[in-house]
């Protein structure tokens, strides 16, 4: 994680930003430390990196890049306000004893944002951030056949957004952020889904973490509280709304080691 010390909305890259709509500095450092003690109350080990100045989208750590094992593949993300970002991420994963790699300049990659695994899968999004070029390099430095998937609402701008494997079972998703033909390929390759409606997905329910049979999330409605529960699943809701400003919630603001 990387706390919100420079976090703000100065430039407008996705539907969500508006720098009309500033987010609340105080509030949203409440809101992520609420969410880092959770981590650590769920016996987490967080590990934290420095901001750094001008950069304010570094909080959303999931972006960083992808990591496997020693392996950190690095992001190339597509809007220049956010390229700066690079050079710190690389540099923390070095000096963490990662193995660093890059991809060609010329292919966008945004990291998690864009890549779910699921058993032995890649799930990949692509359209508005990723380069579907990309995908077929990350499944083969990680060994994994990659699923493409097609995002089809600029609102839902990254795969983890709208998409998210819970177990090694199920996954949560809102389908209307997908192309049809993308769609299928979540349920010809998974065994069992959770649709939710566009309450729960505005509110990014799926932008969620999961750690053990906890699901931490921003909001979830009543009925998607249930249908997990019964599942065997523990909703923790941690309100980020100032995060949502930017287009961001728990997923956004994690990254896996």
């Amino acid at each position: 994680m990387c706390p919100p010390d420079h976090y703000g909305i100065y430039y407008e890259i996705n539907p969500w930003m508006s720098v009309a709509k500033q987010a609340q500095s105080d509030q949203a450092r409440r809101q992520w430390e609420t969410l880092y003690n959770l981590y650590r109350d769920l016996g987490v080990t967080v590990e934290l990196m420095a901001p750094a100045e001008g950069l304010p989208d570094m909080v959303f750590t999931a972006n960083a890049g992808v990591v496997s094992n020693d392996l950190f593949i690095a992001s190339n993300f597509r809007h220049p306000e956010r390229r700066g970002e690079e050079e710190h991420f690389c540099d923390w994963f070095k000096s963490h004893g990662y193995r660093v790699e890059r991809l060609p300049r010329q292919y966008y990659f945004e990291g998690m944002g864009d890549v779910k695994l699921y058993r032995d899968l890649l799930f990949a999004g692509f359209y508005f951030r990723s380069d579907v070029r990309s995908h077929l390099m990350v499944g083969e430095k990680l060994g994994k056949l990659v699923v493409s998937i097609e995002l089809a609402d600029k609102r839902f701008y990254h795969l983890d957004t709208c998409f998210c494997p819970l177990d090694d079972d199920l996954v949560m998703y809102f389908p209307p952020a997908l192309q049809e033909y993308s769609r299928k390929a979540v349920q010809s390759h998974t065994k069992a889904q959770i649709e939710v409606g566009e309450e729960d997905a505005l509110a990014f329910a799926c932008n969620c973490v999961v750690v053990d049979r906890h699901i931490i999330l921003n909001r979830a409605s009543q009925s998607l509280r249930e249908s997990l529960e019964a599942r065997g699943f523990t909703v923790q809701q941690v309100s980020l709304s100032e995060f949502l400003k930017a287009g961001g919630g728990a997923g956004c603001l994690t990254l896996a080691l």
